[in-house]
């Protein structure tokens, strides 16, 4: 237990990550997502790719205390049933496909998926057609891939909402529920999967403190009304983590 928290303690770009969380909880508070969008194109840089997927999990756990209670009563519990039953299947996949290749590629990868969602996000695309219960189950086999590869629970799902224009504080809840079953299956994978770490959880613990307080503040300030603001912080903050984590500037 002592040599786990030492070497938590001694982790390479421990300062980047405390900073990086911070600066993700903020985000993760007004939007309801962004954490691993922010998160893992720095943590890539420091840790192994199976840990970087845990402490994003572990995270959501932290976040879930903080944000679930609410969102759970606004969501659509319905809708969001089916995306985190799709996801738990696929899942495993993700996590299969991580564990064969390279650091290095899994960054880019990480990269390419948070620049595409950046760019559909800012881009106000939207999608004209109609999405059924099969195009849901889809999203969220989707995401499960996605999320158990690289970490990134996000980014499929919230793609997903901008084809489909609704309330912000609908959308911000059900991405909470969501991205809240979604850390919950893919701990479970994990764990069993003898890919999870001592170091990782203790890790997770540390960061976990100013990720709450960050959270919490960002939830306080959370207002409908000022939705453009929220918005521009937070892409210049997930652009921001994905240019200068790119490997080019290794």
């Amino acid at each position: 237990m002592l040599e786990a928290f030492q070497a938590a303690l001694d982790t390479p770009g421990l300062f980047w990550l405390f900073l990086t969380i911070g600066a993700a909880g903020l985000v993760r508070g007004f939007t309801g997502f962004g954490t691993a969008m922010i998160f893992v194109p720095v943590g890539a840089q420091f840790l192994p790719a199976a840990d970087v997927v845990f402490l994003m999990v572990l995270m959501g756990v932290f976040s879930t205390i903080t944000l679930f209670p609410q969102a759970w009563s606004t969501a659509d519990k319905a809708e969001v049933g089916a995306l985190a039953m799709a996801a738990a299947v696929t899942v495993p996949a993700g996590l299969w496909v991580m564990s064969q290749l390279d650091p290095l590629t899994l960054r880019w990868l990480a990269a390419a998926v948070i620049g595409v969602t950046l760019a559909a996000v800012i881009s106000g695309w939207r999608w004209q057609g109609r999405l059924g219960w099969p195009g849901r189950f889809a999203i969220g086999g989707a995401a499960g891939v996605v999320g158990g590869m690289t970490g990134l629970t996000g980014p499929v799902i919230i793609v997903f909402y901008l084809a489909n224009v609704r309330d912000v504080a609908r959308v911000r809840a059900n991405t909470i529920v969501f991205l809240a079953a979604l850390d919950v299956v893919i701990a479970a994978n994990l764990i069993f999967g003898g890919m999870a770490s001592l170091k990782a959880v203790i890790l997770a613990c540390l960061l976990g403190v100013p990720y709450v307080i960050t959270t919490l503040t960002g939830k306080a300030l959370f207002d409908p009304g000022l939705e453009k603001l929220y918005r521009f912080a937070s892409y210049s903050v997930i652009g921001l983590a994905v240019v200068s984590s790119l490997p080019v500037f290794d």
